[in-house]
């Protein structure tokens, strides 16, 4: 099952949403590695998927044991290097706003499969023994027409005195989340026509093994035009990477996030989707682990705005290495 590049990618996806034949769509950070596959093509013995109630993964038998992981995260003063290099170009103009992400060396007492299975999330992936995603993020869905996209950016700890009240009034916040939301209006326009913001800046909870938290979400909707299965390919990629995970303005932040970040993604930040023949389905691929060799690196991040502070920033990161809970 060799990766599709994003042409060969956009031409399958308009071909199957065409003829109305539902399929599974995975796409790295980059867009180049892609795997469109019919759900026949799914081998449930290598990749397991839920996408917000959509699934070839059967119920695991195996007893409810707790899943536990140890931290082993880069030093603040390593992560301070890539912060300051980002805050510079920040200071030049050459970005507004940037997702630094890195990954943590981490222990886990539990294979990648269990932690598909145990998770409670919207969008899980278990890929090859190779990586497992937990995302509470959805990317875009469409259905009848319209399209939304329900960009996510701001994250606090809600055991923190009035958290709820600090982030929904944190001028830091505000101009990030704003930020991404006028991006995504922006990307939204290209296909779609009465591009808005039906919700701006709601709240969801997220309960971890170790913290709980607070994350900020808005919905942006626009209407979709004639015979927009036949162009879906083109739609999605129009939208990728996803400006949640990347900045603005896109082109020019993506070009320093390659240079500050000293790692690659890979799927990380990429999105999966599902199409049943009439609707679609997405998520960005978010709270992700990767195996490698005998080693385990969970990816995390956040957004970098010229209002924010490095030790913050370097502690929200490590707030979300999480495992879920029921």
């Amino acid at each position: 099952m060799s990766p599709l590049n994003k042409n060969q990618a956009i031409e399958r996806i308009n071909s199957l949403a065409r003829s109305q034949s539902p399929f599974l769509f995975i796409s790295d950070f980059s867009g180049e590695k892609n795997h469109v596959l019919t759900v026949g093509e799914v081998d449930s013995k290598e990749i397991l998927y839920a996408i917000n109630g959509y699934t070839n993964a059967e119920k695991s038998s195996k007893p409810e044991v707790p899943i536990h992981i140890k931290k082993k995260p880069i030093s603040l003063e390593a992560y301070s290097r890539s912060f300051n290099q980002v805050h510079a170009e920040l200071s030049k103009g050459n970005s507004y706003l940037l997702n630094l992400t890195c990954p943590t060396k981490i222990e886990i007492d539990r294979p990648l499969i269990d932690v598909f299975h145990k998770s409670p999330a919207r969008y899980k992936l278990y890929f090859k023994d190779e990586f497992v995603v937990f995302s509470p993020e959805i990317f875009v869905q469409i259905e009848n027409g319209k399209i939304s996209s329900f960009p996510m950016k701001g994250t606090i700890d809600a055991d923190l005195e009035h958290a709820r009240e600090t982030i929904l009034v944190s001028k830091k916040e505000m101009a990030e989340h704003a930020t991404i939301v006028d991006l995504i209006r922006n990307d939204m326009s290209i296909h779609a026509s009465k591009v808005r913001v039906e919700k701006f800046r709601y709240i969801d909870e997220v309960r971890t093994s170790g913290k709980h938290l607070l994350q900020v979400s808005s919905k942006v909707v626009g209407d979709l035009k004639g015979d927009y299965w036949s162009t879906l390919g083109d739609i999605l990629f129009s939208l990728l990477p996803a400006g949640s995970i990347c900045g603005a303005p896109k082109k020019k932040t993506l070009e320093i996030i390659r240079q500050v970040e000293n790692y690659d993604r890979g799927y990380y930040t990429g999105v999966m989707g599902y199409f049943d023949g009439d609707k679609f389905d997405s998520g960005v691929m978010i709270r992700f682990i990767q195996k490698e060799g005998l080693e385990y690196y969970y990816k995390s991040g956040g957004g970098i705005h010229f209002l924010s502070e490095a030790p913050t920033e370097y502690q929200e990161m490590i707030d979300k290495v999480y495992v879920p809970i029921h």
